[in-house]
């Protein structure tokens, strides 16, 4: 099965692991995800003032080329998936700032494309019981702290995808691997997001509450599905004798589903997950 694929720049550059343990778990499940081609930055952060048109272009053209290639495009990052999601909604209920939009690109995006996340192409295509029929190693004894962030749930009348103060889509994906979801009170919480570039002392204050909160609760490694919030608990740890990993989910699954290490993508982070996934990649 074909999936029209949006990467996004973080996906290409500093997150290269990320796309990696994407792409190979979407094959290992009979999906391909294809990348549309000649894609731009979706804008990175969706513009607070609700009525500038113009901040919405470099997403409606995003969303223009998907749907020149069929009716959906999935996305791994959660803050490429935040911004196209939410300008689908935006454009959806506001026709007069589409036509605005489409009149300045000269291009006509007819706002019927479909934004979804990879994690729900797996909860509601494949379905959790059938990803647990593709495991062939189970994570068995393994506890994994879900960790959701901001942008990937909310605001939920725009994005929908999970109950935003009460989320389950990660902790069924650990359930559905073998390994035990860890639930700990800060798994909704802000990590500092683009704080860490304007004042680095807030967002590594915030992260480190995050992570001691799912060490407290037993956590052996934390699972997300964004890019920003992985660097920003994984780098103040940077020096730490014993770091607690920050693992991508599909980098969970890619060790789940059997997939060699080269797939993983695990080789640039500041905790090394690899000794951890090792041990269960051997059957230890």
């Amino acid at each position: 099965m074909k999936i029209s694929y949006y990467p996004g720049c973080t996906l290409s550059t500093k997150a290269k692991g990320y796309d990696r343990s994407g792409r190979a778990v979407a094959a290992a499940l009979g999906m391909e995800l294809v990348e549309l081609p000649d894609w731009q930055c979706c804008g990175a952060t969706f513009p607070l003032a609700t009525d500038n048109s113009m901040a919405l272009i470099a997403p409606t053209r995003v969303l223009h080329q998907a749907e020149e290639a069929g009716d959906q495009v999935a996305a791994l990052c959660a803050i490429c998936y935040h911004v196209l999601k939410r300008t689908q909604t935006t454009l959806e209920r506001n026709p007069e700032m589409l036509e605005r939009i489409n009149w300045f690109m000269e291009q006509e995006y007819q706002g019927e494309v479909k934004v979804v996340h990879f994690l729900e192409l797996l909860r509601d295509g494949m379905g959790w019981e059938s990803l647990a029929e593709q495991v062939a190693r189970p994570l068995k004894g393994l506890r994994a702290a879900p960790y959701y962030g901001c942008l990937l749930l909310r605001p939920y009348d725009e994005i929908y995808l999970d109950d935003p103060e009460h989320p389950a889509i990660l902790h069924d994906l650990v359930r559905s691997l073998g390994a035990e979801p860890v639930d700990f009170p800060y798994n909704i919480e802000c990590c500092g997001s683009y704080l860490t570039v304007k004042d680095p002392s807030i967002s590594t204050e915030l992260s480190r509450q995050i992570v001691a909160s799912a060490r407290e609760h037993g956590a052996q490694v934390i699972v997300t599905a964004c890019p920003l919030c992985q660097f920003n608990l994984d780098y103040p740890q940077r020096e730490a004798v014993e770091g607690i990993p920050i693992v991508y989910f599909t980098q969970l699954m890619a060790v789940a589903l059997g997939l060699p290490e080269s797939d993983w993508g695990m080789e640039d982070h500041y905790v090394d997950p690899r000794p951890l996934f090792r041990g269960i990649a051997a059957g230890m």
